[in-house]
């Protein structure tokens, strides 16, 4: 029979050579990530402009790291279900989550908190918003549209994603303007384009990558950008500061981060840092980007998560301000 040490000096050493064997092994494992397909969830429908930036990353993350990055819609609660199931998925880099600037508003009661939850990864882009009338109505500026809505109160509708960066831009107008519009909650944005072009809905904000070419088919009208400068495909729409209502530039509206499950190694988050921010120092990512109205943000890991952090903290009191409640 085998002798079997039992003195605590013995176990404490084992203990720790076993730990060491284990760490290596996870070092070596992440050192030749990916193996396998990567799945990226998007918490939002298909065929939307952020969808169309999840399939971008994807697809360049795919040719730089030899493995298929796919693309997984989870879509329900205003983002918290394709969330969720990132949160939960094991932390080992083959669940990532496309994150928005509107999971930080605070909306939902079961909503995570997105730091405790996940690592940040990597900054992606960021966005502003273009505020467009149906042209049938006599309504071609922002001022316009505040003195319409004042003399018609709750004749005009405000259609919009819920959870979305446009919802919260169309309630800060009411409230800054102090004017009152009817808000028809959709799914998704796209839906309240096609009833907007079908004249169901008067008002929307949204990409300029979504609503210009109905603006150069005269089916939709520009009165105001909500970015710093004027766009450049916009060149002759005012921004909302130049219009009167600075409220609205929030600089910027919208953003899209990778973020992945807390315990993900960091020997992976740093490769995954390192292959997106590759993707968007070259001329052909940016310039798809911006063709989606979008620009391209590099960042480290740390810069990433400083960003994370000043955005949960900025967005809360510009949701309760504007009204919104949760759900």
């Amino acid at each position: 029979m085998a002798h079997v040490r039992s003195d605590p000096i013995w176990r404490i050493r084992q203990a720790g050579i076993a730990l060491a064997l284990t760490m290596a092994a996870g070092m070596a494992n992440a050192a030749e990530y990916p193996e396998r397909p990567v799945r990226m969830i998007v918490p939002f429908i298909a065929g939307g402009p952020v969808d169309a930036v999840a399939r971008l990353v994807a697809q360049d993350l795919s040719l730089r790291l030899g493995q298929a990055f796919v693309v997984e819609n989870l879509s329900g609660a205003g983002g918290s279900v394709g969330t969720e199931t990132a949160a939960h998925a094991a932390p080992d880099g083959y669940t990532l989550l496309l994150a928005l600037n509107s999971q930080t508003f605070g909306l939902y009661s079961h909503e995570l908190d997105l730091q405790k939850s996940f690592t940040p990864v990597a900054t992606i882009a960021k966005w502003s918003h273009v505020l467009v009338v149906r042209p049938d109505l006599p309504i071609r500026t922002l001022g316009e549209l505040i003195a319409y809505a004042k003399e018609h109160p709750g004749a005009l509708t405000l259609g919009y994603g819920t959870n979305t960066p446009p919802q919260l831009l169309g309630e800060t107008l009411k409230k800054a303007a102090e004017i009152d519009l009817s808000s028809i909650p959709y799914r998704g944005g796209g839906q309240a384009v096609v009833d907007m072009l079908g004249g169901r809905i008067d008002i929307n904000f949204g990409s300029t990558a979504t609503l210009l070419p109905l603006i150069r088919d005269g089916k939709l009208r520009p009165i105001a950008y909500t970015g710093e400068q004027r766009a450049d495909d916009l060149p002759d729409v005012p921004t909302v500061t130049e219009a009167g209502l600075g409220q609205l530039a929030f600089r910027p509206d919208a953003w899209a981060m990778l973020l992945a499950p807390k315990g993900t190694p960091p020997v992976i988050l740093d490769g995954l840092n390192a292959a997106v921010n590759s993707g968007l120092k070259t001329p052909e990512m940016p310039a798809h980007l911006a063709r989606l109205g979008y620009t391209a943000q590099i960042g480290t890991r740390e810069e990433t998560a400083r960003f994370l952090a000043d955005e949960i903290v900025k967005w809360p009191p510009i949701v309760r301000a504007a009204g919104l409640k949760r759900e």
